[in-house]
């Protein structure tokens, strides 16, 4: 499993197995225990994914040691502010039976920003996170609240596909060294990006299929990968990815799909209000 340095120093692997929708009812825990069995090392959840604990118990069951193995987390809207953000981070340590967490991001840009990173900042100092970062930070909340943070984020896990590669944002954090990792590396499935002339070529000639030419190409862009699947077979595809390198010739050949916008616009008015009033996780 490859890895990747963080600005902090932290080496992180490039590829990392995402739990989002995977229901906690022994669907999170067999599709964890399946992606450790075949070699992910970097497993992605979130407070507000409800599975943490299937999550935290899949890699104890795993016989993996815990150092081997990189977990991300990330706190939810409702736990924003100084004081909340310190008992998110409790129960999400408590919920993965976990002594620390690799990195923890804050989920969503809105409401109090500014308390919460305080919160990470510290439990990073105090080596319950590891490293911390921030998620779906448009270049306009990125220029508004990192300017203000005491310490630079790792990363910022976007919506990030062929359909939309994150050029701006790429050039905003570029200086900050912050890396981007990818939701949504596939593009959720999309048709219309699995039906691109360039794609089903490259396939053809690597004898890959479609998402196997994608993950690549975001690899080789310098992105960190979350695919995400409950199927074994394509848990296992998705990493099947090393043995072939796609040629600068190519790479701009899929750059040229760019469209500049995904699905999800958390710039829209109203998207932080939304959320946070329709997706609770405790009382």
């Amino acid at each position: 499993m490859k890895k990747m340095i963080l600005n902090d120093g932290n080496g992180i692997p490039t590829i990392g197995f995402g739990v989002f929708q995977i229901p906690a009812d022994g669907s999170t825990y067999q599709a964890v225990s399946h992606a450790l069995k075949v070699g992910y090392r970097h497993i992605d959840t979130a407070a507000a994914y409800m599975n943490e604990a299937e999550v935290g118990q899949a890699v104890r069951d795993s016989g993996i040691p815990r150092e081997e193995i990189f977990i991300t987390s990330k706190l939810w809207l409702q736990d924003f502010g100084y004081e909340a953000a310190q008992k998110g981070i409790a129960t999400s340590l408590e919920k993965l039976g976990m002594d620390y967490i690799d990195l923890y991001l804050l989920h969503q840009p809105y409401s109090d920003v500014l308390g919460a990173w305080r919160a990470l900042e510290e439990a990073k100092a105090e080596g319950k996170l590891k490293s911390i970062g921030i998620s779906n930070m448009t270049p306009k909340f990125y220029q508004e609240f990192v300017p203000q943070f005491a310490s630079k984020p790792a990363v910022n896990q976007v919506e990030c596909n062929p359909y939309f590669q994150q050029k701006t944002l790429r050039e905003v954090m570029a200086a900050d060294d912050v890396k981007i990792e990818c939701w949504a590396p596939l593009g959720q499935g999309n048709p219309e990006l699995f039906q691109e002339p360039v794609l089903i070529d490259l396939a053809s000639k690597y004898k890959k299929d479609i998402g196997q030419i994608i993950l690549a190409f975001e690899l080789q862009e310098g992105f960190i990968v979350l695919p995400k699947s409950v199927t074994p077979s394509r848990i296992e595809s998705n990493l099947d990815i090393y043995d072939f390198e796609l040629t600068a010739e190519e790479m701009d050949a899929i750059r040229a799909l760019d469209k500049g916008k995904g699905k999800h616009d958390p710039d829209a008015p109203g998207i932080g209000d939304y959320l946070l009033a329709n997706y609770k996780i405790h009382d």
